[in-house]
């Protein structure tokens, strides 16, 4: 099963995401076979993968004991096995694993032209379908299925007509139908059909039955039907929960009961009917992240190998952010040293999936990762979090993200009252407590209602970030200009009461949404990361830490102020004019960084390796260039308006504009 965020990155294609996965693709159509020859190439393989799957569950409707039972069926399975020869013999070229395909189609159709027994067949379609299916890419699972009163009033709709009520082949029309409609509470017949072969047959339809496909309804209700019909047969079944943890969803849906049975030992095949009949502890969302990074690496590895390297870079992504990036403040706490060189060595797996490598590569950078991942998994779970420990993370989580959003409400709230506008105050406040809110309601929506991946999160905290950037640099150089008293005084008479119009003060009520809500959003993420590794018994040392960091925060606040107002002008509008830069040099950094772990900005390291979280600074040459760039603009811009406003008379003219020099005597 995929992530628990947002979730789940694999399944739900983001809109940036796919701009730059086509920009991507385009750039890359040469030299090289094509992503849509590619992808029919696959689709020839899954639909060998259903035709072995029909003779597996047919063939005992054909012959019996070596004598044909029935000549219809029985010439249905050599047309089958015959169109499995010629395909095969189409695609073998294009297949690593040809030949192994071309023998065993070869095989199959020798048995069944022999008749041979039921259980033979069985286990050569099986065998046949196992090489299939190790070809194929993963399948995109749903998220959730469709609730139990909505699915069977879908299938009383779509299917009963044929299928009958409770799925026993016996509709209204089956009797004018031939073959005859699938009777899904035949037990035998399930025990050897998949869900993927289900899902497939609704999709595509049957060729020369009345199973038409159904690719009216969408993706959730095609699923929904396809687990609906496959648990008829098993309502009886109730799993065990121990062995059913040993299955995953993917499993369950690629395999029949039989072959899962046989293939995992450690799983009984009432487990495996309790399953279909009962599948919602599959879809269960994961909570552990670092199970999440395995899983999805695991996945990443699987589609470089089958040459699907987009889709290889983007579970490489959602490894990170769904999964490793919740853990590193805990991680943190207990090893500093291992928590960057995992970070380092999935930010390079990246690179490495977005293309080809030596054989082996890619496969020991895994194995590497993953050894490292046992070592944080080890630690974090027999070195349990002190409450020290705790305490120490939950200040710190609100401390880092809380302090840059509140210099720049205090710094917004200070220049309106230095310019005697405390009536744009209110559009200050109605900015910052609107993104509380907002940011508490996407966290509550993406548990419930909608998923946000990992990549998706940091597109949103990216763009927000560099939003945030032009406007601080925008507003630093402005109050630079004015940091002289007689300059600014001017400015005030001339063009205060002018210039902040309701306009510009739904500006500022912006500027405190897009800073504050990116910082929220952002803290509680880390605080149900944090909550995962926190015993019930220990929420009160994290509560304690919160606690202490709101009331470190308001008094800061208070601080800020209270004596920023009593500061001389030039010298309030100096020192924010470097705070602000500050602010926009650190964001500049966060924005830069949050944009590559989404992978929508590449990564060029520096000889050296080094890092400053809390000014935002990385070892890469993006990162340094962007915060650089910040520090230039500002530089030229203040440069050049410093020139252009030296005086060209007296000292005394500049002191006291607009009074003449006087005349000497």
């Amino acid at each position: 099963m995929q992530t628990h965020w947002v979730g789940r990155f694999t399944h739900q294609k983001q809109l940036v995401l796919n701009i730059a996965v086509i920009l991507v693709t385009l750039a890359c159509l040469y030299p090289g076979i094509s992503q849509a020859s590619v992808n029919d190439s696959f689709t020839q393989v899954r639909q060998l993968a259903q035709l072995a799957e029909y003779i597996a569950v047919d063939y005992v409707e054909a012959v019996r004991d070596g004598q044909v039972i029935n000549g219809d069926e029985y010439q249905e399975m050599l047309e089958f096995s015959q169109l499995i020869v010629t395909k095969v013999s189409a695609i073998q070229n294009e297949q690593t694993r040809g030949a192994e395909l071309a023998t065993q189609a070869n095989a199959l159709q020798d048995a069944i032209q022999k008749k041979q027994d039921t259980e033979t067949i069985r286990q050569m379609s099986s065998s046949l379908r196992g090489t299939l299916l190790a070809l194929m890419p993963q399948s995109a699972l749903p998220d959730r299925l469709l609730p139990k009163t909505s699915i069977k009033q879908l299938f009383e709709n779509q299917c009963a007509s044929c299928h009958g009520e409770s799925g026993g082949g016996d509709g209204v029309l089956a009797a004018q139908l031939k073959p005859a409609p699938t009777d899904f509470s035949d037990k035998e017949r399930a025990l050897n059909r998949s869900l993927l072969g289900l899902y497939d047959a609704i999709s595509r339809g049957i060729d020369e039955t009345a199973m038409q496909a159904f690719d009216q309804l969408s993706e959730q209700e095609r699923w929904s039907l396809a687990f609906h019909v496959g648990s008829l047969a098993f309502q009886s079944g109730s799993p065990v929960a121990g062995e059913a943890s040993n299955v995953t969803l993917q499993q369950l849906v690629n395999h029949t009961p039989a072959q899962l049975a046989a293939d995992l030992p450690e799983v009984t095949l009432q487990t495996v009917q309790g399953l279909r009949a009962n599948p919602k502890p599959l879809f269960e969302v994961s909570d552990d992240p670092l199970k999440i990074t395995r899983d999805q690496l695991l996945l990443a590895q699987a589609a470089h190998q089958r040459g699907d390297y987009q889709v290889a870079q983007t579970l490489a992504v959602s490894a990170y952010l769904d999964g490793f990036e919740l853990i590193e403040n805990s991680l943190d706490a207990q090893d500093k040293a291992l928590r960057r060189s995992l970070e380092v060595d999935m930010m390079a797996m990246r690179q490495l999936m977005k293309q080809p490598q030596a054989a082996g590569e890619v496969e020991g950078a895994v194995s590497q990762i993953l050894i490292q991942l046992d070592d944080a998994d080890r630690l974090l779970s027999e070195s349990t979090l002190s409450n020290v420990t705790l305490f120490s993370a939950s200040l710190f989580i609100l401390l880092r993200e809380g302090l840059e959003a509140l210099l720049v409400v205090i710094a917004m709230v200070t220049v309106l009252v230095r310019t005697g506008r405390k009536d744009g105050l209110r559009y200050v406040h109605l900015g910052w407590v609107a993104a509380l809110l907002a940011g508490v309601a996407t966290w509550a929506a993406a548990q419930s209602l909608i998923s946000i991946s990992g990549a998706s999160r940091e597109v949103m905290e990216g763009v927000a970030a560099l939003l945030a950037v032009l406007v601080l640099l925008y507003v630093g150089i402005w109050m630079h200009s004015k940091t002289h008293a007689a300059q600014w005084q001017a400015y005030i008479q001339q063009h205060i009461n002018t210039h902040l119009t309701s306009g510009t003060l739904w500006g500022l009520a912006l500027l405190a949404f897009i800073v504050v809500y990116r910082e929220v959003f952002e803290t509680v993420l880390f605080y149900q990361a944090l909550l995962t590794q926190t015993a019930s018994t220990q929420y009160p040392s994290v509560i304690g830490g919160f606690s202490l960091g709101v009331a470190f925060l308001l008094l800061l606040a208070w601080v800020l102020a209270r004596y920023s107002v009593k500061l001389p002008i030039a010298k309030f509008f100096s020192i924010t004019t470097y705070l602000l830069l500050a602010l926009a040099f650190i964001l500049m950094g966060k924005a830069v960084s949050a944009l590559q772990e989404a992978a929508l900005l590449g990564i060029t390291p520096l000889p050296v390796s080094f890092e400053i979280d809390w000014v935002g600074v990385k070892s890469n040459w993006q990162g340094i260039l962007a915060q650089l760039s910040v520090l230039l603009i500002f530089m030229m811009v203040t440069g050049s308006r410093k020139k252009a406003s030296c005086p060209t008379s007296r000292t005394g003219d500049f002191k006291n504009p607009g009074i003449a020099p006087s005349k000497p005597d």
